[in-house]
């Protein structure tokens, strides 16, 4: 490899870098604030948008609640945004490993990637 080619890809590594970091802030704050307005809807209205204990607990639950203003399927959706942050950061580190050529890390991190989505499917379904 050149030293062109080895600036220009330690330039990229640091543009994925800012990016990967910025993804998690994102994540963080947005999850934050989808929590916060499901915690002040709970606080002000006093009631959870469900009967007894009940809780959203399947995707469609959840953004079905959410968009009728339930305060726990909001904060749900909160704990999933923040879940699916780190989710978000795999997928770029991938791009980032590839953009290298780290084959042995494109190849861990994608195995990576697909142990994450199994256990939220599993999650998702309850199976």
């Amino acid at each position: 490899m050149s030293e062109k080619e080895k600036t220009t890809t330690a330039a990229e590594m640091v543009q994925v870098e800012t990016i990967i970091g910025r993804i998690l802030q994102v994540g963080v704050v947005l999850s934050a604030i989808v929590m916060g307005i499901g915690l002040v809807l709970l606080l002000a209205t006093g009631d959870s948008g469900y009967a007894g204990d009940t809780v959203p607990l399947t995707m469609g639950a959840i953004l079905l609640g959410s968009w009728q203003l339930k305060s726990y399927a909001i904060m749900m959706l909160g704990t999933y945004c923040l879940i699916l942050t780190p989710v978000l950061r795999v997928v770029v580190s991938i791009y980032a490993f590839y953009k290298e050529r780290d084959r042995l890390y494109v190849m861990i991190t994608t195995l990576v990637l697909i142990i994450l989505l199994i256990a939220l499917l599993i999650g998702l379904t309850g199976k």
